[in-house]
């Protein structure tokens, strides 16, 4: 079965293992070599095993899956071999987060550690180790992909001619689309809430240091709710990546699992702890803790965009001047209020893409119609108000460069890096040793190069 390149690699993108084990009761399985990529060898499990990963994730297996999955873990060696002679490594800090994620993400798909125990019939030690080398090796291969696709531009140019040349079949359909103006108040804080947080994370991290666990506690108080669930870790992030005062306590801490300070950011107030740190960037715990805001404070804020929202219906002022005078959101303000989509950048939203509160408030209005005052959710989960139109409405269509630059771009560009990664791998299997066992002789990929 031959298929499109572009498919092999997103395929060899997927992260993908399945932990052998065995017990009394289990069958032995005589494995066997039945590819050699250098000094890098593919077992009959390998491909067996991935199989069963794709049967768990969904994917429809067909007949020649055994050989779409060969060429994917060919591809993989190929990169895996070049990211050891480039001296590729994998921080030993990346590693272990990487580990316990990838474990905790197995727990949560069985049920429960004891469980995933049973189920391979060994610790969660023995579990980790067995883990560690697979996901090591897929970290370097991932490294060495993205090395060999960083920094590519594409031209206006470009795009146009990778436009010219789609089919018109392949060309996608978008779906209606809005830009949107807002107008944003936040309601003012109150002394007292601010000392009401700092307090209660005064206390936290005094039964921190008295022995409980920072994961524990983030788990049960911390209001950032991405991070909470997993203990308050962040995951590996640059400076760039944090808010400015977070990042300066963060970078600051040292490796032994002190507590910061209390730090005050764009969120609210938090405690960090480091876990670990390599050069430009750190992962860290941090609980965060949110100043309430009262009903009169929400009040003041409702009645203030009241008031903006008559000045404009009485034609005192605009809505995009109003904006730039009045709105809290310096995003926006500056851009005659327009909505930001946080999922692509850009200034139009699908619908689906905008919180629950926001699409039941925009759903029903007409083009230059004005909202009532709402609660929403700023990007860093304080709770502000706002006022809404919708200033235009792009009805399905598909796409073209004049109003779908962007996604088009995308398009091209991920078009060229899956054309240099081939053509890497076209080099570079020439080059290097590779032995295929005569059973996979079958495979019609083999006759593009692969057998010397």
């Amino acid at each position: 079965m031959k298929i499109s390149f572009s498919k092999q690699i997103l395929l060899a993108l997927i992260l993908v293992f399945f932990v052998k084990t065995s017990s009394s009761q289990d069958k032995v399985m005589i494995d066997r070599v039945v590819a050699t990529v250098g000094n890098k060898i593919i077992l009959q499990s390998d491909i067996e095993n991935q199989i069963l990963q794709m049967v768990s994730q969904g994917y429809p297996i067909v007949s020649g899956v055994d050989c779409e999955v060969l060429q994917q873990l060919l591809i993989q060696k190929l990169l895996l071999t070049q990211a050891e002679i480039d001296s590729i490594e994998v921080g030993a800090g990346r590693m272990e987060t990487e580990l316990e994620n990838r474990l905790m993400y197995f727990v949560r798909q069985i049920g429960s550690k004891k469980k995933l125990e049973e189920f391979y019939n060994k610790s969660i030690l023995e579990i980790k180790e067995d883990f560690r080398p697979l996901i090591e090796e897929q970290m370097k291969t991932q490294s060495m992909q993205q090395s060999l696709v960083s920094n590519i531009d594409i031209s206006p140019k470009m795009v146009g001619k990778f436009y010219k040349d789609m089919p018109e079949d392949s060309i996608p359909m978008i779906n209606t689309q809005y830009e949107v103006n807002q107008i944003l108040i936040y309601p003012s804080q109150n002394v007292d809430a601010r000392n009401e947080a700092r307090e209660k994370l005064l206390s936290l991290r005094q039964r921190i240091i008295d022995g409980e666990r920072f994961s524990t506690l983030a788990v049960l108080y911390s209001e950032d709710p991405g991070s909470s669930r997993r203990g308050g870790e962040l995951g590996f992030m640059s400076k760039n990546e944090l808010d400015p005062e977070f990042a300066k306590t963060s970078f600051r801490l040292n490796d032994d699992g002190g507590i910061s300070r209390i730090v005050e950011s764009e969120f609210g107030f938090h405690i960090i702890q480091l876990i670990a740190k390599e050069s430009n960037q750190v992962n860290v715990r941090h609980i965060l803790i949110i100043p309430k805001v009262d009903i009169k404070q929400k009040i003041e804020a409702k009645n203030k965009l009241d008031s903006i929202s008559n000045l404009i219906k009485l034609d005192s002022i605009s809505f995009e001047i109003a904006a730039f005078k009045y709105s809290e959101d310096e995003q926006s303000r500056l851009n005659e209020g327009l909505m930001v989509n946080p999922i692509n950048s850009s200034i139009r939203f699908m619908l689906d893409e905008l919180p629950s509160n926001e699409f039941n408030e925009i759903k029903n209005l007409k083009i230059e119609e004005i909202s009532q005052p709402f609660e929403s959710r700023d990007k860093a989960g304080k709770i502000v108000f706002k006022i809404v139109k919708i200033k235009k409405r792009i009805e399905s269509h598909r796409a073209n460069l004049k109003e779908d630059y962007e996604q088009i771009e995308q398009m091209a560009l991920m078009e060229i890096r899956l054309d240099i990664v081939e053509k890497w791998v076209q080099e570079k299997k020439r080059k290097t040793y590779i032995h295929i066992d005569e059973s996979f002789l079958k495979c019609e990929f083999l006759k593009d190069g692969w057998i010397k």
